[in-house]
């Protein structure tokens, strides 16, 4: 006889006719005026409290991955803006579909090859060599390295990542990654920089967030990246120009 299935629950929030509770919290007395935004994405995320390393650390990333100026993301949420202002969730959601593999969210590939890297134990560098080999021979990005702009380094890398090592983290994450960068280094002959995700990736690790979340807090500090830019697009219009710009880049050819 097959076992019956258990019937699925959720531990992250209840109410009762006067109370709602959030991770067993009650939200009025124990959350509001008592917890920061940043404390509760964290205890939301994980059903723990954060420690102050923990809630600087991501504090630290949403301020980092808030704004990247007029990326792929922000042009779609102030085109769709511009097409649809009742609607400014609407224009959001447009925004956020972009946070992805190429841009913003390869925090979570550069994650599980930190991870890949700091499980192999003794076999550390041959598992980074290895990684780094692939990414070359296949020609793929390698996630968490290179930037168009920034060279000969990201300057927020270096900032995130001495940031995390003051708060006397593990360092288990951190010590990967670098591993990486050497590697990358030597395999390509020449200094390839630790982006922003890269270190992303790492200092999340560091406070103990899964790589297969990672993409999320992009989202939501993305989230209220596009909200200012909104409140832009209300005051001082771009949407028409950035329109225009494209018809113009894009010429009609009729010799196909």
């Amino acid at each position: 006889m097959s076992k019956k299935r258990k019937s699925p629950t959720t531990n992250i929030a209840t109410h009762t006719d006067d109370a709602i509770f959030v991770r067993g919290r009650n939200l009025v007395d124990e959350l509001i005026g008592q917890v920061s935004f940043t404390e509760m994405i964290f205890l939301h995320l994980t059903g723990d409290t954060p420690t102050p390393a923990q809630t600087t650390i991501l504090d630290a990333v949403l301020v980092t991955l808030m704004e990247h100026g007029m990326t792929p993301s922000v042009i779609a949420a102030r085109l769709t803006y511009m097409a649809a202002p009742e609607a400014l969730q609407g224009a959001i959601a447009a925004g956020l579909l972009g946070v992805g593999g190429q841009f913003i969210g390869t925090m979570e590939q550069a994650g599980v090859l930190i991870d890949e890297v700091r499980e192999a134990g003794d076999d550390a560098a041959a598992v980074a060599r290895a990684i780094v080999e692939r990414h070359r021979t296949t020609r793929t990005p390698m996630p968490g390295f290179g930037h168009p702009l920034h060279r000969p380094d990201d300057p927020r890398s270096p900032k995130l990542l001495a940031l995390a090592a003051a708060l006397d983290v593990p360092g288990d994450h951190i010590a990967a990654l670098r591993l990486l960068a050497q590697t990358v280094d030597e395999v390509h002959g020449r200094h390839i920089t630790i982006n922003a995700t890269g270190a992303v990736a790492a200092v999340l690790g560091e406070a103990a967030v899964p790589p297969d979340v990672m993409r999320g807090i992009a989202v939501i500090s993305r989230a209220a990246g596009l909200v200012g830019h909104l409140r832009e697009e209300q005051e001082r219009p771009a949407g028409r120009a950035l329109w225009d710009a494209a018809a113009a880049a894009v010429p009609y050819d009729d010799e196909v």
